[in-house]
């Protein structure tokens, strides 16, 4: 995370052969954000294999990024079910059942988990890098043959229903649903990864949709295997192929709809006073690219304006103490999402005040020119903070798995960071006129009054 909202970090789409990987890999990678070779081969079958030694003696971690997410549920009434398999893949298999399943991973020392986006799924686990061939057994078993009855289905169906309920008692969760629906008409970034409460209500009767979602999706061209650490690409892409080659690819294509144009700031709130009052702007920002300057000019414009160390975070959380905390920052994502700044008040009669400042500090940026030394410490600041942090095989792999869920390709993490060093002046003030316009806006409240307080 680079801001505030910033979940992840970003990727695109290149093809690199092992049989290039040599040791003049090793100079092609002087200067990237990553020092470390990223070795990549393809199956036949459409399976993308990512291998990243790194001196890790004894250690591995293993990721299968499968570019899956709430994004792709394009059909009415079954919502959600991106984020069930989370869930499901860990029911078990006729080889491996659940028990048997979580005995061979312990005996690898490592703990399997998951987690759900927008834009992907990603399964990881790390340990003994000697056991390495286990893991791929384990994985290949359960993508390609998992199996569950309509008991279990129902039963998985209700623990999701259970997580919804536990997450979205909190005004923040809530606030959030309705802001991607409000945001968005038509492109299904309108409900956030948990789906709809009344699809996931309805789940446990979609047992054979839940077979015709996987059947879709577990298909070697959705997905990318990513090792990280104690490990050789020779090594990897060998056990890629004896336990993953056999998968089938599928035929099934994604149609994702686009959002139109926005032409009015629109609004949302509400109702509840137990928590501070709270207040959220969001601007339609870009989809991902690692070839565009706009992006990262944002996350610079971002720091430099809504960071702790702003002075826009100066006067009205320390010298004014008119608010709780502000920030902001984009979506990395595969369509174009939010810039969204959020702020906690202290008192909920200065929402006004507070967000004519917010607009005073954008205008700013807009018109005039920001100081040359603080965007040099900015781009410093922000580019090698992030390398500092990618420095065990688990962060490596997390980091190499934003971009994949992106565009596919992990090389996209030296091209975005290469682009930090040409943000300008100007580039900011073009972000910041190309962004935040009011017909670009939505506006989400959080008050004990009935209706939102900046309509």
């Amino acid at each position: 995370m680079k801001t505030l909202i910033r979940v992840a970090v970003m990727a695109s789409a290149l093809l690199v052969c092992v049989s290039a990987a040599n040791a003049g890999d090793s100079k092609a990678q002087k200067g990237k954000i990553l020092p470390n070779p990223i070795y990549q081969h393809r199956l036949a079958n459409g399976l993308n294999v990512v291998t990243v030694p790194f001196d890790s003696p004894g250690l591995a971690s293993f990721h299968i990024v499968t570019r899956v997410g709430a994004r792709n549920e394009v059909e009415p009434g079954v919502t959600g079910f991106a984020h069930f398999f989370e869930h499901m893949m860990f029911r078990g298999t006729d080889k491996y059942s659940k028990e048997k399943y979580s005995a061979a991973l312990k005996s690898t020392g490592a703990a399997a988990n998951a987690n759900t986006t927008q834009d992907r799924t990603d399964y990881h686990m790390t340990g003994n890098a000697n056991k390495l061939e286990l893991m791929f057994e384990l994985e290949s078993d359960r993508f390609m043959n998992l199996n569950y009855s309509e008991h279990e289905f129902k039963t998985e169906a209700g623990a999701v229903k259970g997580e919804y309920t536990k997450n979205f008692a909190s005004p923040y969760s809530q606030i959030n649903e309705k802001r991607s629906e409000t945001a968005f008409t038509t492109h299904t970034y309108s409900h956030t990864t948990m789906g709809y409460f009344k699809d996931i209500v309805d789940m446990p009767n979609q047992f054979e949709y839940s077979k015709k979602f996987f059947d879709r999706y577990y298909r070697p061209e959705y997905n990318t295997i990513l090792v990280v650490g104690d490990v050789t690409a020779e090594k990897v892409n060998a056990l890629a192929e004896k336990y993953f080659g056999s998968w089938e690819r599928g035929s099934y294509e994604s149609v994702v709809p686009a959002e139109p144009v926005q032409h009015e700031t629109r609004y949302t709130h509400l109702q509840n006073g137990t928590i501070p009052a709270y207040f959220s702007m969001s601007y339609k920002g870009p989809a991902f690219s690692d070839t565009a300057i706009d992006m990262p000019a944002l996350d610079v414009l971002s720091s430099i304006v809504f960071s702790n160390t702003s002075d826009l975070n100066k006067k009205l959380v320390i010298e004014e103490q008119k608010i709780r905390f502000i920030g902001g920052g984009a979506f990395d994502s595969k369509d174009p999402n939010l810039f969204t700044i959020q702020v906690s008040m202290v008192e909920k009669d200065d929402m006004a005040y507070v967000m004519e400042e917010i607009e005073k500090a954008i205008a700013k940026v807009q018109t005039q020119d920001v100081d040359a030394e603080l965007l040099e410490r900015t781009k410093s600041n922000l580019k090698y903070g992030f390398a500092m942090g990618i420095d065990t095989p688990g962060a490596i792999a997390n980091s190499l798995a934003h971009y994949i869920q992106l565009t596919g390709d992990p090389e996209s993490i030296n091209r975005l960071y290469a682009l930090y060093d040409q943000v300008t002046i100007d580039d900011l003030k073009m972000v910041a006129n190309k962004y935040f316009q009011p017909e670009r806006l939505t506006i989400a409240t959080i008050s004990e009054d009935e209706k939102g307080a900046l309509k």
